[in-house]
């Protein structure tokens, strides 16, 4: 009967949170309803009841941690998980409702009971069936990040079998704090649970619809169930409903080739669109905010479910219909008619019998599971972010947030085999077939033809000294190839002259993808403007990376930072070259020009007295990280109303007139903002 109430409950909170996410007042910048709510007071009784508790935990979690054994620190996060969530709560302010405190004090019972079965050598949850929340350590931050399963009856942790995985993302959850996620999934086995599968229920690091940070919490939790179970690669799927359709969309079309099926229902699959049919906003984005909306429009990115079963899902009532409408036009342009089963006279739910139905033709698709090596393949991608479709990678572009497309087939008769490539948009990238898994015979020679926008052209025919490599003993193969001009070649050698690249490409959101540190500084700006500002906005960065993407970030001195950090970290440089230590050792190889009386960007000058520059580069001191000047992820206060606006809001760099105050939605006055160039260099200004 409980876990019958919760699950009622959160769907009443679901309904609650999306009704209060459109309306009317959620479109004034200027009135902005904080994003989580502000909390109740805990008694200072239950206060005392929780701290005892977090006490008792922390001092087990400490001594656990002194254990050298691998098996204990691998599992420690399945008990640390417990400790943040109570933790948090009590820090931040989190607890929403009176009946959390009871909650939270369950949680810190069952967090003890996991430390002390693992003090003796125990972990029966890793064995376990039904719900069981586990957790994981993020190489964002560090940060202990919690998620669940649900574990069919019929699993054993021995043996043979290889688990089928579906990926289940959550609703919009404004209240939904780790405290009551775990409550969520100690009780609540979800929308699905298909036979002899364990779902994967990621947080998502709260509520931004797996982006960003969001994005990667998914990514890591699948790595860690993968080291845990004996999960099949070829069937994992995607699943979500709501805010986790919006999800599902986006992580069908960005990592395609990943997974089995996708079954998005209902929520957005872009943004401007979106905002003004379920918002009723009225946009007026920046250029460069539109370039960015590429990044998870994923109408833009249609073409790739070419390669990827999906059936979508929504209530022939629901307002929220329109995501799975816009798919289906943007696919038909592709020559794809999307499956879109529709719950007769239902608003934002599932129907049951068209639910059935759904799991009905997931099941049949499962069975098949993922091809693993198709023979042709379509590809579209605006960033070297999401530049990989099983055999494909692109390496290169010739401009980001531009569409980029390759077509690639591979032919085969007894003479040789062909492969052909159709590109658009493209510079660089490789051909990659694992072991195994070439489809021709060994001995055959291997031609390529290139078509990129003119006739077609065999690769080698300009260099006759070298020849297309054949495939291995083993039945792999491997080539990489570069435009030269209009020519197309082998590619010899990786370049390592400054490029754009997969994983350091952009935009300054990106940083924050991965390990990152803010770097604060020991030092005084010579003006005053700017040492405010720079000081108030890695504040205001601090306090929200705990509140939006629930984590601690690392932030270090300028005088302390390490040849560890460089090497394994982007680091977030607040201040000026006068006040931050490492950005005046870097500044002059920056191609912005920050000096004691301008900021030069190209021949645009700004005096410094009240001008800072934000922007995203290779750390001159270490070219495989990013360097990052005053900013953390680049969408504010307004944008966490609507999870559609939770995408990147500034470009490649920025200058700030600081005079203007920062707000919901800017760090000040945008006087001047861009992209760099595909080799990180400043382009010539925009006309206006």
């Amino acid at each position: 009967m409980r876990s019958n109430w919760l699950a009622l409950f959160l769907a009443v909170l679901a309904i609650h949170n999306i009704a209060s996410a459109d309306g009317p007042a959620d479109n004034q910048a200027e009135k902005v309803r904080p994003v989580p709510p502000a909390g109740i007071e805990v008694p200072e009784g239950e206060r005392d009841d929780l701290e005892d508790g977090l006490k008792k935990l922390k001092a087990a979690i400490d001594e656990l941690a002194q254990k050298k054994d691998v098996r204990t620190q691998e599992l420690l996060p399945d008990v640390m998980i417990y400790h943040k969530a109570v933790n948090d709560a009590m820090t931040y302010h989190e607890f929403f409702k009176p009946q959390e405190i009871n909650t939270a004090k369950s949680l810190l019972n069952d967090g003890l009971a996991r430390a002390e079965q693992l003090k003796r050598g125990e972990a029966p949850w890793t064995t376990a069936t039904g719900t069981i929340p586990r957790g994981y350590v993020s190489k964002i931050d560090g940060s202990v990040q919690p998620y669940g399963l649900i574990v069919p009856e019929s699993f054993t942790p021995t043996g043979p079998h290889r688990w089928r995985l579906d990926l289940w993302f959550h609703g919009r959850g404004e209240v939904l704090s780790e405290v009551n996620f775990l409550e969520d999934r100690r009780k609540n086995k979800g929308q699905f649970t298909p036979a002899d599968t364990i779902v994967l229920h990621p947080y998502g690091r709260y509520c931004n619809a797996n982006k960003l940070a969001g994005e990667i919490d998914s990514l890591e939790a699948i790595e860690s169930v993968k080291r845990r179970y004996r999960i099949d690669d070829d069937r994992i799927a995607v699943r979500g409903f709501s805010m986790g359709g919006a999800a599902c969309w986006q992580f069908a079309v960005h990592y395609t080739d990943r997974w089995a099926a996708a079954a998005p229902g209902a929520g957005f699959s872009e943004t401007p669109d979106f905002l003004k049919v379920f918002q009723n906003e009225s946009l007026e984005p920046t250029w460069y905010e539109q370039k960015l909306w590429h990044m998870y429009d994923c109408t833009d990115w249609a073409a790739n479910l070419a390669q990827l079963p999906t059936v979508a899902y929504s209530g022939d009532k629901d307002r929220q219909k329109q995501a799975a409408d816009m798919m289906a036009a943007a696919l038909k342009a592709e020559g794809i008619e999307l499956t879109h089963l529709i719950g007769p006279d239902t608003a934002h739910a599932y129907h049951p019998l068209t639910k059935l139905e759904v799991d009905r033709r997931m099941d049949s698709i499962m069975a098949v599971g993922r091809e693993r090596m198709p023979q042709s393949l379509r590809f579209t991608t605006y960033s070297l972010r999401y530049n990989r479709m099983h055999w494909l990678t692109v390496d290169g572009l010739a401009e980001h947030w531009e569409k980029a497309k390759v077509s690639a087939a591979i032919h085969a008769n007894p003479l040789n085999a062909e492969i052909t490539l159709d590109v658009a948009n493209v510079t660089d990238l490789s051909l990659s077939i694992p072991a195994g898994q070439v489809p021709f015979n060994v001995d055959l020679p291997i031609k390529i033809t290139v078509q990129d926008g003119g006739s077609p052209q065999s690769v080698g025919d300009a260099e006759p000294n070298v020849k297309i490599p054949k495939a291995g003993s083993d039945r792999s193969w491997n080539v990489s190839l570069r435009r030269h001009g209009k020519t197309w070649k082998i590619r010899q050698e990786p370049s390592d002259d400054l490029r754009k690249r997969h994983g350091l490409q952009g935009p300054i959101d990106d940083a924050f993808l991965d390990s990152f540190v803010f770097v604060r500084p020991t030092g005084k700006s010579s003006h005053e403007a700017i040492e405010k500002w720079t000081q108030s906005e890695l504040s205001h960065a601090i306090v929200h990376w705990r509140q939006q993407f629930r984590g601690q970030a690392r932030v270090k001195d300028d005088t302390a930072i390490t040849d560890v950090d460089i090497a394994n970290s982007n680091l977030v440089l607040w201040g000026d070259p006068t006040s931050n230590a490492v950005l005046k050792k870097i500044a002059d190889k920056l191609p912005i020009h920050w000096g004691e009386t301008e900021v030069v960007v190209g021949d645009r000058k700004f005096p410094a007295e009240h001008h800072a520059a934000i922007a995203i580069y290779p750390n001159p001191l270490n070219p495989n990280r990013y360097a990052v000047l005053n900013s953390s992820f680049t969408y504010r206060e307004y944008d966490y109303l609507n999870n559609a606006r939770q995408v990147p809001k500034l470009p490649d760099w920025a200058i700030v007139d600081v005079r203007t105050p920062p707000n919901s939605r800017y760090p000040g006055k945008v006087v001047d903002a861009d992209f760099f160039d595909e080799r990180w260099q400043l382009k010539p200004a925009r006309s206006e």
